[in-house]
């Protein structure tokens, strides 16, 4: 028995995007009750399906993905906990609430051990069961998020990623058009690209104009996970499956569910590797480590790469059929030499956030910098120039015209670049330490302590 979405004017649901977008899955094998939770939970949901047994729900869970499981504890053959038992050995980890007319502290806490995420007793009113699901519900959503606030610390910064593809040139504007129209469908796409041409803010910036911006992206660089344990980080895996397998643990799949998967360097993914993920595009399924199960996915998959996937597949190093699965829309980004014309707009926005970040005043560019900027081949493109505006902050200068290339004032010496740095930003901020300190990340002591060695000026706090 299945309801769609329908209008509501119960104020438990409203303001709540989690429930309004949730896939629900009821299991017992009471009609009355499947009824009351099907009218009670159909006009706030997007899908809600109702069985009578396990065996049913077991057939739905095998082609549908579900953010949640209502399960009647006393089920004709078997237990419900019994059943979750079996889900989560077999490596599913979608929350379930276990509902009982019978209950008492060994259920309770036998239903906790299963792994169920919430416990309602019957008979209970609309109210507390719409309670307990939108309970789930943010609490799933926010372990997603803060799965993927984990994985981003140290890359590229939660601002908007559109607006960081600077450019006026022809080719800054025709990539701006393809991530527009990739955006919009959930179809695979490629970004190709050198080193430091902003392919995880562009990737971004697709997930961000997308219908579900609102769900994870989750960043993979393939090329920094280990062979031996990328299935697991990818698919998940189940308790016992290797030595070190002390629980069952969700992979990165799993955390991505509704929204965006970005497989940076996928020219790394080993070869055993990509024929698994080359089934994953293909069935939509992915098979924890351990399990014998396939679990269905709802993700919108991104690779990038800086190689040419075309000459692996010529020298055998990366697989033809999943290079043309992951090949559907290709969206290539110039390197920065090939764009002259981006290079001032991008190193003022470069300077405007960097000495945000780092509690300095910005330096101006003068038309000499900018001339020197525009001769250089810039190998290292956006990421290099970034690299140099940050330098160039730190000591206070872009330095004297070289020979080509940009020329700071270089010194090996780190601690003269240390002491010029907290100088500047104790400088920029009128000489008031306490903020100087909190502007560097580190102690007034620490402060003080390196301010006595330099004989620098008294404090203007004290």
């Amino acid at each position: 028995m299945t309801l769609g979405p329908g209008a509501t004017d119960d104020p438990a649901a409203a303001g709540d995007p989690w429930l309004a977008q949730a896939q629900i899955l009821v299991v017992d094998d009471e009609p009355g009750m499947r009824n009351f939770l099907l009218r009670t939970l159909a006009p706030r949901c997007a899908r809600v399906e109702a069985v009578g047994d396990t065996a049913a729900a077991g057939a739905l869970l095998e082609t549908s993905r579900f953010d949640l499981i209502i399960l009647d504890n006393i089920l004709g053959g078997r237990t419900g906990l019994s059943w979750l038992a079996d889900l989560r050995r077999d490596g599913l980890f979608t929350d379930v609430i276990l509902i009982t007319a019978f209950a008492d502290l060994e259920t309770a806490i036998e239903a906790l051990r299963a792994g169920a995420a919430d416990f309602v007793l019957k008979p209970f009113r609309t109210k507390q069961i719409l309670n307990a699901v939108v309970r789930c519900l943010d609490r799933a959503a926010l372990r997603r998020e803060n799965f993927v606030l984990r994985r981003q610390f140290g890359t590229v910064a939660r601002t908007q990623a559109v607006d960081r593809i600077v450019g006026t040139s022809p080719q800054m504007v025709r990539t701006r058009d393809l991530v527009a129209r990739a955006a919009a469908t959930r179809s695979t796409v490629l970004i190709t690209g050198e080193s430091g041409t902003a392919k995880e803010i562009t990737a971004r910036a697709l997930h961000e104009q997308s219908p579900f911006a609102d769900r994870p992206f989750v960043p993979v660089n393939c090329g920094a996970i280990a062979a031996d344990i990328i299935e697991s980080e990818l698919f998940g895996h189940v308790k016992g499956a290797f030595t070190s397998a002390a629980s069952s643990r969700e992979g990165l799949f799993f955390y991505a569910q509704g929204g965006t998967l970005f497989l940076d360097e996928i020219a790394e993914l080993p070869l055993p590797m990509q024929a698994k993920l080359l089934r994953v595009i293909e069935d939509r399924k992915v098979r924890p480590v351990g399990s014998d199960r396939e679990i269905p996915i709802d993700v919108r998959l991104v690779a990038a790469t800086n190689a040419d996937l075309a000459a692996r597949v010529a020298a055998g190093q990366f697989r033809a059929d999943l290079y043309y699965r992951l090949d559907v829309v290709r969206i290539p980004l110039p390197p920065l030499r090939e764009r002259v014309e981006d290079i001032e707009p991008l190193a003022r926005m470069f300077m405007e956030q960097l000495s945000v970040q780092l509690g300095l005043p910005p330096l101006p560019i003068a038309s000499s910098v900018l001339q020197r900027f525009e001769a250089y081949p810039w190998p290292g493109n956006a990421r290099e120039l970034r690299n140099r505006i940050e330098r160039a902050l730190i000591l206070g200068t872009f330095g004297e015209p070289g020979s080509g290339a940009p020329a700071e004032q270089r010194t090996d010496d780190l601690a003269e670049v240390e002491k010029r740095h907290i100088l500047r930003v104790l400088s920029a901020s009128d000489g008031n330490r306490a903020e100087a300190a909190r502007r560097l990340g580190v102690s007034r002591k620490t402060l003080d302590r390196k301010c006595a060695e330099w004989n620098a000026e008294p404090p203007a706090d004290l």
